[in-house]
């Protein structure tokens, strides 16, 4: 009799419990495909979806962890620094309401008079990169989602620590999820050398935890105040010896001229949040430039969880909308939005050349698995979506009508747009577009179009497959 109660009430409380969860979801006014998939998890997946809500689905946990950053003092200390959007005369005119809308969503001014440089391959990056952090006089900045404590970051690592005993100043932000496999040794090695390192949003189990929520993305490298680095590399092997699949493909850009202002904000900013330390020299992180760096008209656009605008995604829709000619884009995760994919959709039927890599083979089996359930909308619009064949590209670029390009850190998924802290820099620079452009249309070459009869024609097991993996895709 005791146990019939006790198991009633156990069972009781446990209805009660996702019931009352299921409530807050509906209150919460969460996406509704969001919504579902974890109904669905909760009811069909008795303790062990409690579980996973718990671990991964509470959104008070972004409330309570990301309220930090919203301090009163930081964002008096960004309105100071933020300065007029400057509307330079050779600004395309197509793109001012695109620049207007950055400024008042990011606070991100427009630089003029920069100079940039694309990466396409880790080798030629972190030789390069590295031997202009060896000459680092003042600060080194470093942000990355992937620090490994492999061969590439260990030598990335020893030279930080030589630059720390030489009296220069080092700064470094891993994510605690992403960069798990660092060791805690090297950590410790590090700080004794002087140098400041710090988690961003620390879990408990990030080994069995690679997609837990709001995860730091971006990858900025800030060389004193004058040289910045940015896009989708991270710091590990793979971005130089490749994956099974054979050569690892990204896109990373190097900056000199105002533009390293806003690369600097963005992780001076992080740097408050994780250390509730305050660098406010302006005359030592914002240098003038003593000449112009090029013709680049820059500016660069981070999003978060806590922003108030999805300010990449808006970027992302409004770029698309104002395409005339073409849009071509990169991605290694494809799960858009309604909004990515309506304007994806209009575009092609409207005309323009809309065509996207996406790779044959990831390293996040789901996701690609999710991403082939869009194929099919994509395809039936106009959409020209083509698989990578030349191993596994992990960039991250749009290059739109020969004037403008953005690279960074942000995927074309929701995650990206909703969850992570990204950083996307955009160019408004015909000569780099078209660099881009070639770009793109050489890894073109490389990659199988496919083909929209071939694709409905594949089997219905499959269509299942990637249907299921996009319903649940919002919680993994």
């Amino acid at each position: 009799m005791v146990w019939e109660l006790t198991t009633f009430i156990v069972i009781a409380a446990y209805g009660i419990t996702i019931l009352g969860i299921i409530l807050m979801l509906l209150m919460e006014n969460r996406s509704p495909v969001k919504s579902i998939a974890w109904i669905l998890v909760l009811i069909l997946l008795p303790v062990v979806g409690l579980l996973l809500y718990i671990l991964i689905g509470k959104s008070f946990r972004k409330k309570m962890v990301i309220s930090h950053r919203t301090l009163a003092k930081w964002q008096e200390r960004i309105e100071t620094i933020k300065g007029d959007p400057v509307m330079d005369k050779s600004f395309p005119t197509q793109y001012r309401n695109l620049a207007y809308m950055a400024v008042n969503t990011n606070n991100s001014t427009l630089y003029v008079n920069n100079g940039i440089e694309h990466f396409t391959y880790g080798k030629a990056l972190f030789e390069r990169m590295f031997d202009e952090v060896e000459k680092a006089q003042k600060y080194i900045h470093v942000e990355f989602y992937i620090f490994n404590s492999d061969t590439i970051g260990t030598k990335f690592i020893d030279i930080l620590k030589r630059k720390a005993k030489e009296g220069v100043k080092v700064r470094v932000i891993i994510d605690d999820v992403g960069s798990w496999l660092m060791r805690k040794s090297v950590v410790k090695s590090m700080r004794e050398c002087g140098i400041e390192i710090y988690c961003f949003l620390r879990v408990g189990l990030p080994a069995i935890s690679s997609k837990v929520n709001y995860r730091n993305h971006r990858k900025i490298v800030v060389i004193d105040g004058v040289i910045g680095y940015t896009g989708g590399m991270n710091v590990a092997d793979r971005y130089v010896e490749g994956s099974k699949w054979g050569e690892w493909r990204d896109t990373h850009l190097r900056i000199d001229g105002e533009a390293v202002h806003g690369l600097q904000r963005v992780f001076l900013s992080d740097w408050y949040f994780v250390s509730r330390t305050l660098l406010n020299d302006d005359e030592l992180y914002y240098p003038n430039p003593t000449s112009p760096a090029g013709n680049s008209l820059i500016q660069i656009v981070s999003s978060s969880p806590d922003s108030e605008w999805e300010s990449i995604m808006q970027m992302f829709f409004m770029a698309i909308a104002k395409a005339r000619d073409y849009i071509y884009i990169q991605t290694p995760y494809f799960l858009p939005n309604a909004t990515i994919v309506n304007a994806l959709q209009c575009a092609a039927l409207g005309g323009v050349d809309v065509r996207i890599i996406i790779p044959r083979h990831s390293d996040a089996a789901f996701a690609l698995k999710s991403s082939m359930s869009y194929i099919d909308e994509m395809l039936k619009a106009g959409v020209k979506v083509y698989y990578y064949e030349g191993g596994f590209i992990h960039s991250k670029t749009i290059v739109i009508d020969d004037v403008l390009s953005t690279v960074g850190s942000a995927n074309m998924d929701f995650r990206s747009f909703e969850q992570n802290f990204e950083i996307n820099t955009w160019i408004y620079d015909p000569q780099f577009a078209n660099t881009m452009k070639e770009i793109f249309l050489s890894d073109q070459e490389k990659s199988e179009q496919i083909n929209y009869e071939e694709w409905k024609n594949r089997s219905r097991l499959k269509k299942f497959g990637e249907s299921w993996a996009r319903l649940f895709s919002p919680l993994m």
